[in-house]
């Protein structure tokens, strides 16, 4: 039995790995919490120690005894990384064997701003191994969750569904022109879950790049699964390289869904921010993951990206923004309302007649 550490154990991410963990009915759980616990505890087998991430004494008394310990404190919400720098000293203080820090995407960083907190926290491991061995660490990378292609359907127990430039609902994605062989890695939630759960399990030397395979594909390829699975081709908007690079997206439609870790005030600018910088990371391979864990547990099965789209989407309708927001458009001309995207079109049109109509 392992003793586990989960600093974190709130997000939606951190609940699909402790479910895992669980199921395997091997280890003693333990969760570091800010806050008291909830009223409707996760699991009876589960325990609980509020922390304080910004003394360093009171992590390394609440770590004594583990094992592994797991962060999934956002990265966002910590500019300078104090809290995950932090867990890492108390770490080592407390004799702590393994630790992963909060990954869980891409494996490079460039061009998306709000994962540069990662980059400082793969540079801290490194300093504190520089002379040897310090902490065994790694760094789980399953690339983008295939679930998202799934949206609006959620598809994880409890990671909530979020919208990319690959929409299967309205047939349509955004690509960079040129690079359509650009790599995506796509791997479900439950199989990231189930690779950390089995992680957890090995004996052996974790590798610090902690590549988690399920699909190598490039933005075509994709296209093409969406083209069987939905029946007929889909629209795509193709931008310049140039365009993103000056900060430009000029597409007929842009994300909408935000995670709810992130501000209401915040969307907006994030939402751009998202699409130019996974468009231009991943023509900088910033989404070709390696398969260190794919080496490690040969055995496991990956879903595959058609047969996991094809249950999500078989026998679903086609909500088209761009048959219904052309007819909108038209209408919208009549009364003098012009050059206007589909969906502001729809919901300018709906607003004008004092109609609840949804798309």
């Amino acid at each position: 039995m392992v003793k586990v550490a989960i600093a974190g154990g709130s997000g939606q991410v951190s609940k699909e790995i402790i479910d895992a963990l669980l199921e395997s009915k091997k280890h003693q759980i333990t969760i570091l919490s800010r806050k008291e616990a909830p009223t409707a505890p996760i699991a009876p087998e589960i325990h609980r120690k509020i922390v304080d991430y910004n003394d360093e004494k009171s992590l390394v008394e609440a770590l004594r005894g583990t094992h592994t310990l797991l962060s999934f404190v956002q990265v966002l919400s910590d500019p300078d990384q104090k809290s995950q720098k932090n867990l890492i000293n108390a770490a080592i203080a407390a004799g702590v064997k393994r630790f992963a820090p909060s990954e869980y995407g891409s494996k490079g960083t460039v061009n998306m701003a709000w994962w540069q907190g990662k980059e400082k926290v793969r540079e801290y491991l490194e300093e504190v191994n520089r002379k040897g061995k310090i902490l065994e660490y790694t760094l789980f990378q399953p690339g983008l969750f295939l679930n998202y292609l799934a949206y609006p359907h959620k598809t994880a127990k409890y990671v909530d569904p979020l919208q990319s430039v690959f929409d299967f609902e309205n047939k349509r994605a955004i690509v960079i022109d040129g690079h359509e062989d650009a790599i995506m890695t796509l791997t479900t939630v439950a199989d990231l879950a189930a690779v950390v759960a089995r992680a957890v399990d090995y004996e052996g030397t974790w590798p610090t790049t902690g590549g988690i395979r399920g699909n190598r594909v490039t933005f075509s390829q994709i296209l093409e699964v969406g083209r069987k699975i939905r029946g007929s081709p889909f629209t795509v908007d193709k931008v310049k390289l140039e365009d993103l690079e000056a900060g430009n997206l000029n597409t007929s439609w842009g994300l909408k869904a935000v995670h709810k870790a992130v501000s209401e005030d915040q969307a907006s600018a994030l939402l751009k921010a998202v699409s130019i910088g996974i468009l231009l990371s991943s023509s900088k391979g910033a989404w070709d993951i390696s398969d260190d864990f794919n080496q490690l547990f040969p055995d496991h099965e990956f879903t595959s990206i058609e047969e996991f789209l094809a249950k999500v989407w078989e026998g679903k309708p086609w909500t088209s923004c761009i048959s219904n927001g052309t007819f909108y458009r038209s209408l919208l001309s009549s009364i003098g309302v012009n050059k206007v995207g589909c969906w502001s079109a729809s919901f300018l049109y709906s607003s004008y007649w004092r109609r609840d109509t949804h798309e």
